[in-house]
């Protein structure tokens, strides 16, 4: 059964390739692996289905699959894509440092490898990465948290907690350098006072980018830090723990009657958190156009493919550990309610409908 199960699928995909003109023209380029990290967040399908139709657009098959946060899975469907002869790969990795092997295989098949806006750590075979301008992702963020708490609190002492990314993602580290940029020179002066005392990587950083674990360790900060006092605001790298984080303070009040809802970070745009911006919940995101990193991603795959060289403008910033990757930055956009629809409506990224 296993077999005829297996030799009724081949032939369904080969009827497909048959009827389907711009599968077969875009065989005739080659087959670009793209491994993706997670459905979970809207962001990631988002990247995956943008760059298989500017990949199909032109003329490349792909093979897309994601990994559920899944590390072994994310290992086993690279192999598998060297394994059936993709031309190059396209990375976003779960973790970062768990990949040199399976980078030595695909070099030593000869496949050129794109590290996807997460970098690939501690192996010389990564040969381009595409990202946006991180650092400034993270200046961005604490920038508007600052206004946010300037404008709804007034002058300061103000109260906050930080929030970081996941550990085993590089990106992590300069969205919270970039942010500590802005807020440590606070800190020191006293504007800004961490009541927790919590900062560094190390303790705030949120594994996997878990929206129940930021939320979790908010309800923990409240009653260890808060009980006779009230927190302005909360420095978070991504939507999906910005949510986290307000369900954390709707439900011990926060938003209702006479106690303002802090300022709250974020990061991605995702349509849940712009009708959150909207609300007059969380105060701000970044917008990170998946469609000009597709368009990137697909120029330096098209260079490699036809032996060129592909578009850079960073050869310093991202060091692996083995070597410092050459990169292509893209520019980050804050967006809070005075310039959400200018950006996300009017980009054409998404219509007025998804979001009211």
């Amino acid at each position: 059964m296993k077999l005829f199960r297996t030799g009724l699928a081949a032939f369904a995909a080969l009827a497909t390739i048959s009827v389907s003109p711009a599968v077969s023209v875009a065989q005739d380029k080659g087959t670009i692996g793209i491994a993706m990290p997670t459905k979970s967040s809207a962001r990631w399908i988002s990247d995956g289905n943008s760059m298989v139709e500017q990949f199909k657009d032109a003329g490349y098959a792909t093979d897309l699959q994601y990994a559920e946060d899944d590390i072994p899975n994310q290992l086993a469907q690279i192999e598998n894509m060297i394994t059936k002869g993709a031309d190059v790969l396209v990375i976003a990795a779960i973790d970062g440092t768990t990949l040199s092997n399976a980078l030595e295989n695909a070099a030593a098949a000869g496949i050129k490898v794109v590290a996807y806006d997460r970098l690939i750590r501690d192996s010389g075979n990564v040969d381009y990465y595409a990202t946006f301008d991180n650092f400034k992702v993270g200046v961005q963020q604490a920038t508007s948290l600052v206004n946010g708490l300037k404008e709804r609190f007034g002058d300061g002492p103000y109260n906050i907690e930080l929030f970081g990314g996941s550990p085993d993602d590089n990106n992590a580290y300069f969205f919270y350098d970039g942010a500590m940029s802005v807020l440590q020179p606070l800190i020191d002066d006293g504007t800004i006072v961490i009541q927790s005392g919590q900062m560094g990587m190390d303790t705030v950083g949120t594994l996997r980018w878990d929206g129940a674990v930021a939320q979790a360790r908010m309800d923990n900060l409240l009653s260890a830090h808060y009980t006779d006092k009230t927190l302005h605001g909360a420095l978070s790298p991504y939507d999906g723990l910005s949510i986290g984080i307000l369900s954390s303070l709707k439900g011990v009040g926060y938003g209702s009657g006479d106690l303002k809802m802090p300022i709250v970070s974020g990061q991605d745009a995702e349509v849940q958190s712009v009708k959150s911006i909207l609300a007059g919940e969380q105060y701000s995101t970044v917008f990170k156009d998946t469609r000009e990193l597709a368009r990137v991603t697909v120029g330096m795959v098209n260079a490699l493919v036809e032996g060129g060289e592909p578009e850079i403008n960073d050869t310093t910033t991202y060091d692996n550990g083995v070597k410092v990757v050459p990169s292509y930055l893209l520019e980050p956009v804050s967006v809070d309610k005075s310039n959400w629809e200018e950006v996300l409506i009017g980009s054409g990224y998404y219509t007025k409908d998804q979001i009211q």
